[in-house]
């Protein structure tokens, strides 16, 4: 690949990422007619696809692989999307309309979009193990799932929704599952007390040996973690360990560009405060109309339609509803999903039977719904949205 002239005639729409804000953006400037170039920079080897799968369904069933492409190949040729695959973004002149790529080379363009989503955070202190990893890309995934099938034992550290649907994952594999917790409960500082409660009951109920409030006060082996002992001298031993301990903002690569690294701040078009510079997905801290500042998201359904939105705004047309902080999980056979913001609730009520997995849990401030969880009542998920859709309309008292 050359180095386009530096004129950037006809550069057009560069997207910096390949995941779900990148392939919504590319999909909805399309059909919305917009007519010039479009290049996708993805940094994998693969077309763009999704990700929830990978700790879910490709962990137990290799053939789940077949379906998580957004779409076939002739799909991109036939939009006339460029998808430049094995590459990544690596540095960006905003004056000169350039963005650098890791193989050395350049390229230019009208209108860059920043989707380049997030990465694993990893302890410094498993870093240079073997037998260490997180769980991000489909070769994360595949790693996993060939240790499963040996009955590697494996350790997660964490305890967040990738960690439990690793743990999940394990267990159905007939896996011996270690899960190490530093908070009291799992999710307790985003969904509470009581569902923490019922999280952690969920996991021991299905064999799952779950650590709360404990971290790791020494690791025991030379090239491989052979064992952890925590902070009350417990000793851990382990074939594997995963780090399951959130992500960070894959933006290194934006340094001296003056944008920040920890996500770049936007408005509901997706614009930064660069000219022609747009963000989306892990990347950009969307302003919420709600919360009343910039806030990162890190959900499934908020990257798609952020996407959406900056090929709105590139095109001049009318925004979409902006969208309604969400995400979903699968657990032993068991689909949850959550909808706006718990952090802010003072009471939450439980409708139906926790036990059998079947209840609903509503997050209320000041009598005002602020935020719903929904295990094994999909069909209850519509009314709540509606219930909710204020929260992306107006700010709170």
């Amino acid at each position: 690949m050359t180095t386009e002239a530096a004129n950037g005639a006809g550069a057009g729409v560069v997207i910096a990422g390949g995941g779900l804000a990148a392939q919504r953006c590319a999909e909805t400037l399309r059909r919305l007619g917009y007519e010039g170039r479009v290049r996708m920079v993805c940094a994998e080897p693969h077309l763009p696809y999704d990700r929830p799968p990978l700790s879910k369904a490709v962990l137990g069933d290799a053939a789940a692989e077949d379906s998580v492409a957004f779409r076939p190949a002739d799909w991109y040729s036939g939009k006339a999307i460029e998808a430049l695959r094995g590459v990544a973004a690596s540095a960006l002149d905003a004056g000169a309309h350039r963005l650098a790529l890791s193989d050395g080379s350049a390229i230019h363009y009208d209108q860059l979009v920043v989707a380049t989503g997030a990465k694993p955070r990893m302890l410094p202190a498993f870093a240079e193990y073997d037998n260490v990893s997180t769980l991000r890309t489909l070769e994360d995934s595949r790693a996993i799932r060939e240790l499963l099938a040996a009955r590697a034992r494996l350790l997660i550290i964490g305890a967040g929704f990738i960690g439990q649907e690793v743990a999940s994952g394990a267990r159905a594999a007939g896996a011996e599952v270690t899960v190490i917790e530093a908070e009291p409960l799992p999710l307790h500082g985003i969904l509470g007390r009581e569902i923490g409660e019922w999280f952690a009951a969920l996991h021991r109920g299905e064999g799952v040996e779950l650590v709360l409030g404990q971290t790791v006060a020494q690791i025991h082996g030379a090239s491989r973690v052979q064992a952890v002992t925590l902070d009350e001298g417990r000793r851990v031993a382990a074939d594997h360990v995963l780090i399951a301990i959130g992500v960070v903002a894959e933006l290194d690569w934006l340094a001296g560009s003056g944008l920040p690294a920890a996500g770049i701040p936007t408005d509901a078009g997706g614009r930064s405060e660069l000219p022609d510079v747009y963000a989306a997905g892990d990347a950009a801290a969307f302003f919420d109309a709600f919360l009343g500042r910039h806030a990162l998201s890190g959900h499934w359904e908020s990257a798609g339609r952020q996407g959406a939105a900056v090929a709105h705004a590139i095109v001049g047309r009318p925004l979409p509803t902006p969208a309604l902080s969400s995400f979903w999980s699968d657990q032993y056979g068991t689909r949850i999903q959550y909808l706006g913001h718990a952090q802010l609730a003072d009471r939450v009520t439980l409708d139906g039977d926790r036990d059998a997995r079947d209840f609903t849990a509503v997050y209320t401030r000041d009598g005002e719904p602020v935020a719903a969880l929904v295990v094994g009542r999909p069909q209850a998920l519509p009314d709540l949205r509606d219930r909710l859709r204020y929260l992306t309309e107006r700010p709170p008292e």
